[in-house]
């Protein structure tokens, strides 16, 4: 696809005035597809991705996987197609999220065919899913050894012969499944929620009017425990919205994703917008979204043309037997349907893989005599609009108790006669939290609240009052990424970055301190739940250190008050500040000394060649020199201690770990110089410079250098040393040339493996590994092959960092801040431009 002439404007920095229909065509189209396109995202939370190549192809999503609905149908001619979304499932057997189910389970390995329809449970204990530890969702019966094998036995008056029939199960870790002795799925270490897999004619014939059985094994190799399944069959009741819109095109760029549709006569483009702008702090943290939409005739033709747009209040529970409330509300000329949990325990749950339940989501339009709002019956309200083209008259107001009863929330504009100029319009989508976080037992408001000075209507009546300037913004935001991405790695390059940066933002929370610090906390998604992770922010950092060194900086400042205040007293920093939304103080099981101390004395020193000074590094000057002391004394050669990649095994003498201590070092002498310290700068480089001789001495195999210092014949990437580079300190001469001519021989389809013990990868670091080199032609032979992992992978979540680069499968991780150092070529150039 070819850039656009606005483009092309943009990028030479003239100013011009967006007619509206600019607005949905994207400033540069893409060829990459994605794994899961982003359509809402503002934080952890309030995230909805589809994980398909078509909008419609089927429900949308939490990065999670948990279904998160939106449906999208337009109306022409009294004829509708379905645009975005499927409607929900009908359960045949449910999963724990909507109604406890019982089964028999044991921990001890059966005797006989226990997946066998009649087989008999002699010893087995009754309990009731889902089964697993208690930091799992829907979790009744408890399991913490390392087996289960349950069996659930149900009894179906009728198997839908006209509908297909789907398996949705949730796992942690090792899995096996059967249905009627069947097997179903079989899987390797890896855990997965509500994974839904159609059922095949053979598997359909096995079933059987009365008893049936769904019989499950799983091995839990390490962390939480979990199982869960249900068979689910498409609802007959809306049947209203089975014409599928014919998908055109989709361009997925920093702040915006754009669809175009074809709808018999009519062509309708509709553009997913999340002005997270990174130099605004109010949009970055403001939770709405814009939906825009526009209808254009292509027969030459008049068509009569409506738009609808859904969801229930599904987005405001992690469970669907959470009970609902839901009312349609007015505040100064706008109509709302608002929905939130009963309970509103708020921040009360946490942990990793769940959607919050307290606050309250929102739609909204931009009011006038063609828009309005509705909640009511989830098909009736379809049904209405597919048969007379607007929203039934609905309810004031609905209570729910059972995943069966949820209402729809429904926003419809009639846009009347629709000719070949077109017409367009826009809804809003929004989540008020009421309370973020919990940061040193105090809850804290998001930032865009202003300490409860502005209210979520304010924020609705801003943003629909600043939709066009806000949507111009976004153009010239997105023009400016995809200009710096390919001027430092090309076209390739660029459209990963576009990919990624929603993906990067929306891990976060902006709020402030009391004392009105700014932080800026990420979720660790999919690996522990933890919040603000320090070894997630220094990956993270290459995409704020480019473009807002204070969002950098609201990631480093809790780490370093936490030390200053005495609650943490070791002499490196903490791993993390609690399970996200709690951030009271480190949870994490172990420590990790060095890894956590080379990231936050490197991150100082980047954010002071970022920003010319080293003010903020002044301030907390005696941590970073205690923790920096502990790298020179500890770093050269480390024991046996955790490090960020500890999942691949932590071995002691670890290489790379290593250059990470010294560049700390190193790191401390730049910081110093700065200051006005120039002995101390002399001596601290000197102690970096003897630690990388001997470092080459200790790690050097003859064409490459090693993973670990006692084990011959082994490899690393040793990303950690592209600061070298980025600074120019030229601390280990002649390594990264030898590293990089190496790592090209050891290249898989899917990318660089992370070194020599498994064939799995993380992207993030190949991008700093890729980074280190001389030159365009380099630095495109590593990029190659990650761009055919996102394009092409089989594992259909928000990009995932850790992946087998054999296959282009993931291995876990999805949806972390990390991927924000696939910015490290773009950091890389501008850095070096200063020097």
């Amino acid at each position: 696809m070819k850039k656009l002439t606005t483009a092309t404007l943009l990028a030479m920095g003239l100013c011009c005035q967006l007619q509206a229909t600019d607005l949905f065509k994207p400033v540069q189209e893409t060829d990459l597809r994605l794994p899961s396109v982003p359509l809402v995202t503002s934080d952890p939370y309030f995230s909805i991705w589809s994980p398909y190549d078509k909008l419609n192809e089927g429900s949308t999503k939490h990065w999670t996987n948990d279904e998160k609905s939106l449906i999208g149908a337009v109306r022409v001619d009294g004829k509708v197609y379905r645009f975005m979304g499927k409607q929900a499932l009908e359960a045949l057997v449910s999963m724990a999220g909507s109604e406890a189910w019982e089964g028999h389970y044991t921990f001890d390995a059966p005797q006989g065919e226990w997946t066998a329809l009649d087989y008999a449970v002699n010893g087995w204990q009754k309990g009731q899913g889902a089964f697993g530890t208690n930091d799992m969702p829907a979790v009744r019966t408890g399991w913490n050894t390392k087996d289960i094998w349950v069996r659930r036995e149900f009894n179906l008056n009728e198997i839908p012969a006209n509908a297909p029939i789907y398996l949705k199960y949730s796992h942690d870790d090792v899995f096996e499944l059967y249905l009627n002795g069947e097997k179903l799925v079989a899987t390797d270490y890896c855990w997965r929620n509500n994974v839904v897999l159609e059922l095949s004619d053979k598997v359909r014939a096995k079933m059987r009017k009365g008893k049936n059985v769904i019989a499950a094994h799983c091995h839990n190799t390490t962390g939480g425990a979990y199982v869960d399944f249900g068979l689910y069959t498409t609802n007959q009741k809306t049947v209203e919205f089975e014409n599928a819109a014919i998908q055109k095109s989709v361009d997925v760029l920093p702040t915006q994703t754009y669809y175009t549709f074809t709808c018999g006569p009519v062509e309708l483009d509709v553009v997913f917008t999340a002005p997270m702008l990174i130099d605004d702090l109010d949009l970055i943290s403001t939770p709405i979204n814009y939906i825009s939409y526009q209808a254009t005739s292509t027969d030459k033709k008049a068509h009569d043309v409506q738009v609808y747009i859904e969801t229930t209040p599904q987005l405001a529970v992690n469970e669907m037997t959470q009970p609902t409330k839901a009312q349609v509300i007015r505040k100064n000329g706008i109509n709302y349907v608002e929905a939130g949990s009963i309970d509103q325990p708020i921040t009360d749950r946490k942990g990793d893989l769940i959607s919050i339940d307290w606050g309250y989501v929102y739609l909204a339009g931009k009011n006038g005599a063609n828009t309005s709002v509705s909640l009511g019956n989830y098909a009736d309200m379809k049904a209405a609009f597919s048969t007379q083209g607007e929203l039934m008259a609905g309810r004031r107001e609905v209570i729910t108790r059972k995943a069966d009863e949820m209402p729809a929330m429904a926003y419809m504009e009639d846009l009347g006669t629709v000719s070949s100029t077109g017409k367009s319009g826009f809804m809003m989508i929004g989540y008020d939290d009421i309370y973020s976080v919990e940061y040193m037992y105090e809850r804290r408001m998001a930032y865009w609240k202003h300490d409860g000075k502005v209210s979520i209507f304010d924020a609705f009546e801003r943003a629909k009052a600043n939709y066009q300037s806000i949507m111009e913004r976004c153009r010239d935001f997105d023009a400016m990424i995809m200009k710096d991405a390919e001027k430092a790695g090309g076209k390739k390059y660029a459209e990963i970055c576009a990919a990624s940066y929603r993906h990067v933002m929306a891990a976060h929370k902006l709020f402030t301190d009391k004392e009105g610090n700014l932080l800026f906390f990420s979720k660790e998604n999919n690996s522990n739940g933890c919040i603000n992770t320090v070894d997630l922010t220094y990956p993270s950092a290459p995409l704020f250190l480019v473009y807002n060194p204070d969002l950098m900086k609201g990631m480093m400042t809790s780490i370093f008050e936490y030390s200053a205040s005495g609650r943490w007293n070791k002499p490196f920093p903490a791993h993390d500040l609690g399970t996200y939304p709690i951030a009271n103080g480190q949870v994490y099981g172990g420590d990790m000394p060095i890894e956590e101390g080379g990231n936050m004395v490197i991150l100082a020193a980047a954010v002071a060649k970022a920003e010319g000074n080293a003010d903020y590094a002044k301030r907390y000057w005696d941590l970073l020199t205690i923790w920096t002391n502990y790298l020179a004394e500890y770093g050269q050669d480390p024991e046996n201690q955790l490090c960020t990649d500890d999942f691949a095994g932590h071995w002691a003498h670890n290489a790379n770990l290593s250059v990470k201590a010294i560049m700390g070092v190193a790191a401390y002498s730049e910081m110093a110089k700065m200051l006005g310290m120039d002995e101390v700068a002399e001596t601290y480089m000197t102690k970096a410079r003897n630690m990388a001789k001997k470092w080459m001495e200790m790690a050097g195999e003859g064409d490459h250098y090693r993973l670990a210092f006692d084990r011959p014949n082994t490899w690393s990437q040793k990303y950690n040393m592209v600061w070298d580079k980025m600074w120019g300190l030229n601390l280990f001469p002649g390594v990264m040339e030898k590293e990089l001519k190496y790592y090209l021989t050891k290249q898989n389809p899917f990318g660089l493996p992370l070194d020599s013990r498994k064939e799995y990868t993380k992207s993030d670091w190949i991008m700093w590994t890729a980074s280190m080199s001389e030159d365009m032609e380099t630095f495109q032979q590593f990029i190659n092959p990650l761009y055919k992992y996102v394009n092409e992978t089989t594992t259909r979540v928000p990009i995932s960092d850790w992946h087998h680069t054999d296959s282009g499968e993931w291995v876990g991780f999805r949806a972390r801040s990390v991927i924000g150092g696939y910015w490290m070529k773009v950091l890389m150039d501008k850095m070096q431009e200063k020097q």
